[in-house]
């Protein structure tokens, strides 16, 4: 089976081809990032009109670099959410209009899951099950893998996620956008204990996260300070080291109460050096195998789409047939595996 992957769930235009049997065959990207910058976020209308410029073009890329045509390939797979809806839908449209005139199915993935998949590209890939940490800009959750779609949410975050933490204390820093990245950069400078920032809920049990108290303790510092280089990056090492040190302190919870000897780390903050440092000693110490996709297939990426969509298509479930019935969600929990309207 070889399937086409559409990824469109933000600001990265991207398309892959997925074989069954040869593996990944070809991925396209385009990041809005520049474009974005002037806004110091993303804008929804303007990433959804760069998308329909995009699609297309990397369709046709996407598809020599596999020396595919439409006659070889099986599906059409698309993010069908969460996201930005407008983003959501125009990648939706394309692809099932694509799917429409290649007479194939249309397959809508989760974006969630495809995160959850991305080791999966990799060689060794992780076997089923294991435990899941899913750690982005838009979510942080610890997640019980037994198998394609059975997904059972340990712990989630009760306010920011992880990733949008790190967006909005580096934005507060000064930093450009998109910060997060910039501010794990800075703290490779800074100097250790000058501050020391709390570990948000591991006073308590369970493996809920929350990092929007750790953001205002970020800004009380600066408070009433000359933000010079150096408290910048004294302020992002601090930052970094508790965001790190709570992330690896619930792993280690829900390694032991799990008891799963495989632990997948995936989303964008997963290419965090740092991070996959610590993660690396506690898999270790738990004697439990650790994975992560290569950094290019941390964040948004058409290859993940198109890898979960061959593993669906080949399970036999969840692919439609040809038609131009649209379905996308803004809002779609990991745990729910029905998209209506599809």
């Amino acid at each position: 089976m070889r399937v086409i992957g559409i990824e469109t769930s933000c600001d990265e235009t991207a398309v892959a081809v997925y074989d069954q049997a040869r593996g990944l065959l070809s991925h396209r990207l385009y990041s809005q990032i520049a474009m974005h910058q002037a806004y110091g976020g993303v804008v929804p209308e303007l990433a959804s009109r760069d998308h329909v410029k995009r699609l297309l073009p990397l369709v046709r890329e996407a598809l020599a670099d596999a020396r595919s045509d439409r006659e070889s390939i099986d599906a059409v797979a698309y993010t069908a959410g969460p996201g930005l809806i407008g983003a959501l839908l125009t990648g939706a449209g394309f692809a099932r209009s694509l799917a429409y005139a290649w007479d194939r199915p249309a397959i809508a993935v989760h974006h969630l899951e495809g995160h959850l998949l991305a080791p999966l590209l990799e060689d060794p890939a992780p076997d089923f099950p294991f435990l899941a940490l899913l750690v982005s800009g838009g979510h942080t959750q610890l997640v019980d893998v037994q198998g394609l779609g059975q997904y059972r949410i340990l712990g989630g975050t009760l306010d920011d996620a992880a990733g949008e933490a790190f967006d909005k204390t580096a934005k507060m820093l000064g930093l450009p956008y998109p910060g997060g990245a910039a501010l794990a950069r800075l703290a490779e400078s800074g100097h250790a204990g000058r501050f020391v920032f709390p570990r948000p809920m591991l006073d308590r049990p369970g493996l809920e996260f929350s990092f929007s108290g750790l953001k205002t303790a970020a800004l009380v510092a600066l408070r009433g300070r000359v933000l010079d280089d150096e408290l910048r990056a004294d302020v992002a090492r601090g930052f970094q080291e508790a965001v790190v040190d709570t992330l690896a302190e619930k792993s280690r919870r829900a390694l032991r109460a799990t008891g799963h000897r495989r632990l997948v780390v995936a989303g964008g903050v997963g290419a965090n050096r740092k991070l996959r440092e610590r993660l690396g000693a506690i898999a270790a110490e738990s004697g439990a195998a650790l994975y992560f996709p290569r950094t290019e297939f941390c964040t948004d990426n058409g290859a993940m789409i198109a890898l979960a969509g061959c593993l669906r298509l080949a399970a036999g479930g969840d692919a439609a047939a040809p038609g131009l019935g649209l379905g996308a969600r803004a809002r779609w929990p990991l745990t729910d595996n029905e998209l209506t309207g599809v």
